[in-house]
């Protein structure tokens, strides 16, 4: 293979003077580069650059058929970025701001009609997703809770109540505790692990929710209607439930939103309710935990509040489960044990039986599996129930006994018919101190109803600005309930553990009954209760009209009971003297000739029973012949020993043979018959 010959390289001859300049060396070539940047303008070259390209976009938009003919439609400017970095982000806030604003003057605004159609629809929506899949839409409720925060007040109230329909389908039969820090560092399973999650949640939902309807009730009785439509939803929702989850936490708040709302002296429509729901709750109550914690809220409020408030509240006590559950009597700082209970833990030598060691250690081991059965099953136990009823019990006696102490007029009526219910579970210490308290009360009534006798026959009299503002008591009604109480603390003693409080004479409650006979039977108003649609005396000044309502029982009842305490007092109390009752059903027959004709048929009735049983102690009044007294019979006589009834007879039967309602002739012929059986045996 021939070997190519290399290349010849030509020589060049230097350039001839002025052909081309010749680069100058290296060092001299660096200073005039500085020479020549230094006078450069570089800002104003890079203002000077173009900012903006005009690019025109391709118009992909279809024509549009006109009445001239299809027309292209023009393409869209699309705005350009800025190609400087730094001031490209001024600019770009500035068109954001520019788009928000038109966007805003665009929207068009939805009617209130149209808000409340699609919150519905939502509201449907997510409560129906939570319904199906509780653990999976558990974080539905942060959405219910924000359309609650709707400046629509409609759309609030629709948010509320859906929110209660949704905790009650959510909320266990069980209260959720808090993690500790031990349980959350524990390894757990996958179920687990979902489950406490759904229950945290669940409860921050709920405490989130509860604050909100507590802050909302604040404004219940506004002068704003609007506050005070959401103040009445929002109580609603808190009775609602109390009444359906009183187990599950946050109770507590719950009875502060209705106790605060009892605490007005004005009732209406949310008054009404939070006191039915107290109502409800203490009847349902089984552990009687929730009542303990309603009972005690209670009384703060009422000592805080000095004994100003509705008596509706104080009479919501009578519905407590303790009053036909409990058994154990007690006082307002004292509860008194059973036999049972003094011997428990306890066992007699006699009844032991012998157990070998693998026996104890088998009943050891059912035992523990009874009580983890027990709790399981939220079983109630008996003496964790009467252990709160009786520490309730001391609280409602604590109630009734301040009030009685401090005397407030509006409450006293309450005050006594609460007593007269829960005469069989007062002990005896407690027994003396309420019977000198009715002592004070009627002393104070007989006084006051002297004073008000004078005042009406001094016409010139003038009334104080002061005593307008407190209605008159009705202070017949106090004084009847007081006889009824008093005895009804005597029959709910027992016999033989009373003997020695015998001394404790009621003679003082018995002669105030004999003096009020004759004023009572004038009563007009005799057969008229609290609830009854009656229109006052229009010439009876506003300062005398009565205010006092104790429950729905009519005056006629109240006299009636304490008439059937007196004479027909219970088998384990002693003997009715004859005197006594002579001299009763002397002054029975003749206001009977007074009374209206229920009222009239409903005393003959009594008298009935009275004949019934003390036939032979009666019956010379109804036989001339028979007379044991001398003298003459004083009708007016304030002592019942004084009136020497058995001078007198009873010729007010010979006047209501003749009466028009053939009830009354009825009952009338009745006691003559008694009395003729009791005089033929």
């Amino acid at each position: 293979m021939s070997r190519t010959p290399a290349a010849k390289r030509r020589r060049l001859s230097p350039p001839e003077d002025g052909a081309y300049p010749m680069q100058p060396p290296a060092e001299n070539r660096k200073e005039g580069f500085l020479q020549s940047a230094a006078k450069w303008d570089l800002e104003q070259d890079y203002e000077n650059r173009p900012r903006k390209l005009n690019k025109k976009k391709e118009n992909k938009r279809l024509p549009v058929r006109t009445v001239e003919g299809w027309v292209a439609p023009p393409a869209a400017d699309a705005k350009e970025e800025e190609s400087d970095s730094f001031l490209g982000s001024e600019g770009e806030e500035e068109e954001a701001q520019a788009e928000d604003e038109a966007v805003e003057e665009q929207q068009p605004k939805i009617p209130a009609r149209q808000q409340i159609l699609e919150a519905k629809e939502e509201l449907a929506r997510i409560a129906s997703l939570v319904n199906e899949d509780p653990e999976e839409h558990i974080h539905a409720l942060k959405t219910l809770a924000a359309i609650a925060d709707s400046e629509n007040t409609t759309v609030k109230k629709l948010a509320l109540a859906t929110q209660v329909a949704v905790f009650k389908d959510l909320i266990p039969g069980y209260r959720i505790r808090p993690l500790s820090e031990e349980a959350m560092g524990e390894k757990i399973s996958k179920d687990v692990k979902k489950l406490r999650t759904f229950e945290q949640r669940l409860v921050t939902g709920y405490q989130d929710y509860v604050n909100r309807l507590a802050k909302l009730a604040k404004s219940s009785g506004s002068h704003n209607e609007q506050n005070a439509n959401l103040a009445s939803v929002a109580v609603s929702c808190a009775c609602n439930l109390i009444t359906a989850v009183p187990h599950f936490n946050f109770r507590g708040e719950l009875l502060k939103i209705l106790v605060g709302k009892l605490s007005t002296r004005r009732p209406d429509a949310d008054f009404v309710r939070c006191r039915e729901a107290l109502e409800t709750l203490f009847e349902n109550d089984e552990d009687g935990n929730a009542s303990l914690e309603a009972v005690t809220m209670l009384t703060k409020m009422m000592k805080g509040k000095n004994y100003h408030f509705d008596e509706s509240v104080l009479n919501t006590f009578l519905h407590l489960r303790l009053l036909s559950e409990f058994s154990h009597k007690a006082s307002y700082n004292a509860v008194d044990k059973g036999e049972d209970d003094q011997l428990r833990g306890r066992k007699i030598k006699q009844k032991r039986e012998f157990r070998t060691k693998r026996l104890r250690k088998d009943l050891k081991e059912k035992k523990a599996i009874e009580k983890e059965f027990k709790e399981a099953d939220a079983a109630v136990s008996h003496e964790e129930r009467d252990r709160m009823q009786a520490e309730t019990l001391k609280m409602v006696f604590v109630a009734y006994f301040r009030i009685l102490k401090a005397r407030s007029p509006r409450l006293m009526g309450a005050v006594l018919e609460g007593l007269a219910r829960y005469a069989h579970l007062i002990n005896q210490d407690f027994f003396g101190d309420i019977l000198e308290a009715l002592r004070d009360i009627i002393s104070t009534a007989e006084v006051s109803a002297a004073a008000a006798v004078s005042d009406d026959e001094d016409e010139d009299a003038e009334e104080s600005d002061d005593e307008s503002e407190v209605p008159e008591r009705n202070l017949t009604r106090e004084s009847l309930l007081c006889v009824i109480t008093a005895f009804a603390l005597l029959e709910g003693q027992d016999a033989a553990k009373f003997a020695s409080a015998q001394k404790l004479d009621l003679s003082f409650f018995i002669t105030h009954l004999y003096r009020t006979l004759h004023p009572v039977s004038l009563n007009p108003d005799i057969e008229l209760s609290s609830k009854s649609l009656h229109l006052p005396d229009p010439n009876t000044p506003e300062s005398r009209i009565p205010a006092n309502k104790i429950n729905v029982q009519t005056t006629i009842v109240l006299l009636i009971r304490s008439l059937s305490s007196v004479l027909l007092p219970a088998a384990s109390l002693r003997a009715v003297p004859p005197l006594r009752v002579a001299a009763f059903a002397k002054q029975l027959m003749t206001i009977s000739l007074h009374l209206p004709e229920k009222s009239c048929t409903a005393m003959l009735g009594l008298l009935n029973r009275i004949t019934r049983s003390h036939g032979k102690k009666v019956a010379p009044l109804w036989n001339t012949e028979e007379r044991r007294g001398d003298g003459i019979f004083d009708a007016l006589k304030g002592e019942v020993e004084g009136s020497n009834a058995f001078a007198g007879t009873v010729w007010e039967g010979e006047l209501l043979k003749k009466h028009f309602a053939p009830s009354v002739r009825e009952a009338v012929g009745g006691i003559d018959r008694n009395v003729r059986e009791a005089m033929k045996g």
